[in-house]
């Protein structure tokens, strides 16, 4: 049976439905579908029960996808036992980081590899976390930045391996000219009377900030709902309104806005995930180290 079909099914036993594998895989819906109709052939039995825009494995389906788990794992194990073998620090590995990671982090962990492991290859893809994680679940990124105010931890399942980078801090973001700007520290009560600026790149980053304002007894006023950081940040410069964004955001960031501490404290862990295993090859164990090394030059907290 070809390994990309069982891949398929797997991803399908997950998402439920065709077009989430299809996001998850980065091909066409109509790719997928095909590939599962190819597995029953190979099968010749039905594996799968049409639902409404969703499916459902039927019991021959569960039972493939029980034993896809193991294949993969095993085929998964072999590659990096291979390649620990030959103790070479070659191929190319894929990095997929959020835009605060892949701004500050990023450059210096590849300029670092491409100093130190000239035959090793890193290809960097701009993902927020949860896509992130679903890319590295489907095989196409082999390191995945993740943190643990947008990924769930109970999310992660067992052939995933979760290695600790740093803390990351939010802060309050205002215009230089904002009464709060010279405080020591905000707390988000005293802007709940702001205009908010939200970053909605990542929905789920946008519903942290939503939901900490509403801890703090109100509902923000969203005057923008941006999808990029500059965006937000030219719109606090103007003075028009405020937001709150994680520090390695601003890590490198010379505008003209203020950032305050956020109290209580609101931090973020940021992880690097990869596939159960794979932390042995090394390739990605050299990705792994100069990832650490890029937090220990940026000074962050780790």
């Amino acid at each position: 049976m070809d390994i990309s079909r069982l891949r398929a099914l797997r991803e399908l036993a997950k998402r439920k439905t065709m077009a989430a594998v299809a996001d998850a895989m980065f091909v066409s819906a109509s790719a997928v579908s095909q590939q599962i109709s190819q597995l029953e052939d190979e099968a010749g039995v039905p594996l799968v029960e049409r639902r409404g825009r969703g499916v459902r494995l039927t019991e021959a389906g569960e039972r493939l996808v029980a034993h896809a788990e193991r294949i993969i794992g095993i085929l998964e194990e072999a590659k990096t036992d291979l390649a620990e073998l030959k103790k070479i620090v070659a191929g190319e590995v894929r990095l997929a980081a959020f835009p605060s990671i892949a701004s500050t982090l990023a450059p210096s962990t590849m300029r670092e590899l491409e100093a130190n492991h000239p035959r090793l290859r890193v290809v960097l893809n701009a993902m927020e976390p949860m896509e992130g994680l679903a890319a590295l679940r489907a095989w196409q990124t082999d390191v995945a930045i993740v943190d643990d105010l947008t990924v769930d931890p109970s999310s992660v399942d067992r052939n995933v391996e979760v290695a600790y980078l740093c803390d990351d801090q939010l802060y309050a973001i205002l215009p230089v000219s904002h009464p709060l700007a010279r405080q020591d520290s905000i707390h988000l009560s005293e802007l709940k009377d702001a205009k908010w600026a939200l970053d909605v790149a990542s929905n789920k980053y946008s519903e942290v900030i939503a939901t900490a304002c509403r801890s703090a007894g109100f509902e923000p006023v969203v005057n923008a709902y941006c999808n990029g950081f500059e965006v937000v940040v030219s719109l606090i410069e103007a003075g028009c309104s405020v937001s709150v964004m994680p520090g390695l955001r601003l890590k490198n960031y010379r505008g003209e806005v203020v950032s305050v501490p956020v109290v209580p404290e609101i931090r973020r862990r940021i992880s690097a995930a990869v596939r159960a295993g794979e932390a042995r090859n090394p390739a990605i164990a050299a990705v792994l180290r100069a990832l650490r090394s890029a937090v220990e030059l940026q000074g962050v907290s780790a």
